[in-house]
């Protein structure tokens, strides 16, 4: 998979606000580049939320583990919620994984490397192994983020 694909597919789920970051539209520089999904039926950016996926194109300050330096290597993030993070790496998101696993592999699905504790799974470059759950995942994010969306926005009895 290459990250338009994965792009074009998160896209193309219901109300999806993509962003993606680029010189002059006033965000951060460390984001160029990289592409943000919200779940955001009025088409409005959402500003207390974050997004249900992401695809980075390099390492961030103390996210490096990955090694997003390589040529052509890209990370794909999922808040895929507790059970999904509990199904894929064998623990909670806040317990210590029983075996630990390089940041850098490719086309395997493991915990976040900096917000796995708070239940986001990642995947390095999604290929062959990784295409149908990565496709999943993101389903499953992307219905969540559209539960908690229902949550906020609930009128109160």
């Amino acid at each position: 998979m290459t990250s338009e694909e994965i792009i074009s597919f998160v896209d193309a789920l219901d109300h999806v606000l993509t962003l993606r970051p680029a010189s002059g539209d006033g965000t951060p520089e460390i984001s160029w580049g990289d592409t943000f999904f919200y779940y955001a039926p009025d088409g409005v950016s959402p500003t207390a939320t974050q997004p249900f996926a992401t695809v980075v194109t390099k390492n961030y300050p103390g996210d490096e583990a990955s090694r997003l330096d390589r040529p052509d290597v890209f990370r794909v993030n999922i808040a895929a919620g507790k059970e999904a993070f509990i199904r894929w790496t064998g623990h909670a998101p806040r317990e210590p994984a029983s075996t630990e696993v390089d940041p850098s592999t490719t086309d395997t699905v493991i915990a976040h490397p900096v917000y796995g504790s708070v239940g986001w799974l990642a995947v390095v470059n999604p290929g062959e192994r990784t295409e149908a759950s990565t496709r999943e995942l993101l389903q499953a994010a992307h219905h969540l983020a559209r539960l908690r969306h229902e949550r906020r926005t609930e009128p109160t009895a």
